[in-house]
């Protein structure tokens, strides 16, 4: 059967990436479809972790707070060689830009069942699990996706023959490493040379039992490489490198599985929750965009896992795109604006996955000689640390205040405790996710011509100002700093008004509040939108 109906965008794969997608497209109100080929959600944990940034992301779809209860804040991430001497640590426990810890564990299964309950009740959302996709076309003004009804017992697909073609204006591939939108498209993947396999171990341990780990821990022993973490509340997980001399069907026999946990577990102590073999690869799409046709998540890249970012670049992929459709769609912006995806996200990607190698040839060295260079090469603190995480470096920034050169567009921005009417709340509970022109102990309203709010107000922006003097508080306008973050950062970057993007990522300062309307009119002229018509609509950006 075909439907003539066009729907706005139609995302091929229902993982969190998938999810994710949805969830922010339907709470804009466009007409969104999913398609997955499993015929139900996937039972078993893969990711375990997710930083501060991506936790403002949930904050932003209103799971929040269910997201907190099936998550535990991160402690430090040690590194140890053979003889358990520490050779690294860093402080995922410590307070991030985000207020809050660097980072939190939790479970998957459960993370994609919150995400998958919000997907379903958003009414401008269909989710169609058991289709895969067969075919892919684009066309003048959309695509056309075909989609067979299918079954999958054991993880192999029985056809039905049943099918169905769907319309959309934009189709994203969210469909994993093997995915079928980038094939169909021919977008080409680089391989940036990082391949190992290594057999993840779930399990669960039995009410009482307390294990002698490391809460979360790479032992760097060339005999076998290790990985030890929590798996979200009650769940550990266990990693182990497969050796040059082991094949990777002996890796998965039970016998095994117990035999590399038994140094730290016993059958009688836990629960096996699931165990398979992974590869680790690192590898990059040239281009993520082709017309109508995107990619996120695994299906744009692979990384090894020791910086924890694989789920959380997808969701970073999800959250640019979303604010990007978003004017698109609402014909503010020309579609011009989503070539800016690959250039803002992959960058940032290719940093995480160098950086991800990096951290994985230390952790996978295999060799006794080399593993002992290494490791008197950090006992003696010849190795420096790890760069901070990256931001953008292009895109929609004030390339003048790049981050690559030390400035402040393309950074994430700060986010904390304000005060309004007496009560102390997130930021983010505070203002609405969208465009914001924060201004620094001034109202932003005061200082823009009525041209720049209405072009404002068209982008769907807020202007709002904070301050750490409680003499300049004025309810829902200018908002006290409780823990004088934003002080703080405005102070380190000189700067008297930012602008935010909506997905948190700096656009660009201005020093006084006089140079605000320039800024503005930065803002509008890379965006593309019209600012000579839209200065006869009205404004209306105060904060409720």
């Amino acid at each position: 059967m075909a439907s003539q109906n066009i729907l706005d965008v139609v995302v091929v794969g229902y993982g969190p990436v998938g999810q994710t997608l949805s969830i922010l497209l339907g709470q804009r109100g466009y007409q969104v479809a999913v398609y997955d080929r499993w015929p139900s959600l996937y039972p078993l944990p893969r990711a375990v972790f997710h930083d501060h940034e991506i936790r403002r992301v949930f904050h932003a779809m209103g799971i929040g707070q269910d997201v907190e209860s099936i998550s535990q804040p991160s402690a430090t991430y040690q590194w140890f060689n053979a003889d358990w001497k520490t050779l690294v640590e860093i402080d995922w426990s410590s307070e991030s830009i985000s207020d809050g810890p660097v980072g939190y564990l939790f479970n998957q299964p459960s993370l994609e069942a919150l995400l998958d309950r919000k997907a379903k009740s958003l009414p401008c959302v269909a989710v169609h699990q058991g289709w895969e996709a067969i075919e892919l076309h684009e066309r003048a003004d959309h695509c056309e996706l075909k989609l067979e009804r299918v079954t999958m017992q054991d993880g192999k697909v029985t056809r039905s023959g049943e099918t169905q073609t769907v319309k959309a204006k934009y189709v994203i591939g969210a469909d994993g490493a093997n995915s079928f939108v980038r094939k169909s498209c021919g977008m080409a993947f680089e391989d940036l040379g990082f391949q190992e396999d290594w057999l993840v171990i779930d399990l669960k341990p039995h009410e009482g039992v307390k294990l002698d780990v490391p809460d979360i821990g790479q032992w760097c022993n060339p005999e076998r490489p290790t990985t030890m973490v929590p798996g979200g509340p009650g769940y550990r997980r266990w990693e182990f490198m497969r050796l040059p001399h082991e094949t990777r069907e002996d890796m998965q026999r039970p016998e095994k599985v117990w035999e590399l946990l038994s140094p730290w577990v016993d059958p009688e102590q836990a629960t096996l929750v699931r165990y398979a073999l992974y590869t680790f690869r690192s590898l990059i799409a040239d281009n993520w965009r082709k017309g109508r046709v995107l990619i996120a998540g695994d299906a744009a890249h692979q990384m090894p896992p020791f910086m924890g970012q694989g789920m959380c670049s997808g969701l970073r992929d999800a959250w640019n795109l979303a604010w990007r459709f978003d004017l698109v769609l609402r014909d503010v912006a020309p579609p011009a604006l989503l070539d800016g995806y690959t250039p803002e996200r992959r960058p940032q990607v290719r940093a995480v996955i160098d950086a991800s190698i990096a951290m994985g040839q230390v952790v996978c060295t295999s060799d006794p000689l080399k593993a002992a260079e290494r490791d008197a090469a950090y006992l003696a603190g010849d190795v420096p640390p790890l760069p901070p995480f990256p931001g953008l470096t292009d895109g929609l920034i004030v390339r003048t205040q790049n981050s690559a050169d030390g400035g402040i567009a393309g950074q994430l921005s700060v986010h904390g405790q304000v005060q309004n009417h007496g009560r102390t709340m997130r930021y983010d509970e505070a203002v609405p996710t969208g465009f914001q022109v924060i201004g620094l102990d001034v109202d932003p309203q005061a200082c823009l011509s009525d041209a720049a709010l209405a072009a404002l107000d068209q982008l769907g922006a807020y202007t709002i100002g904070v301050t750490h003097d409680a003499s300049k508080v004025v309810a829902n306008r200018v908002l006290y700093d409780v823990s004088g973050k934003y002080q703080q950062f405005f102070a380190q970057h000189d700067a008297k008004i930012v602008i935010v993007r909506p997905d948190y990522y700096v656009f660009g300062a201005a020093r006084s509040a006089a140079e605000a309307n320039d800024l503005v009119g930065m803002l509008i002229a890379e965006i593309g939108l019209d600012q000579a018509s839209a200065a006869s609509k009205s404004h209306a950006s105060a904060v409720a």
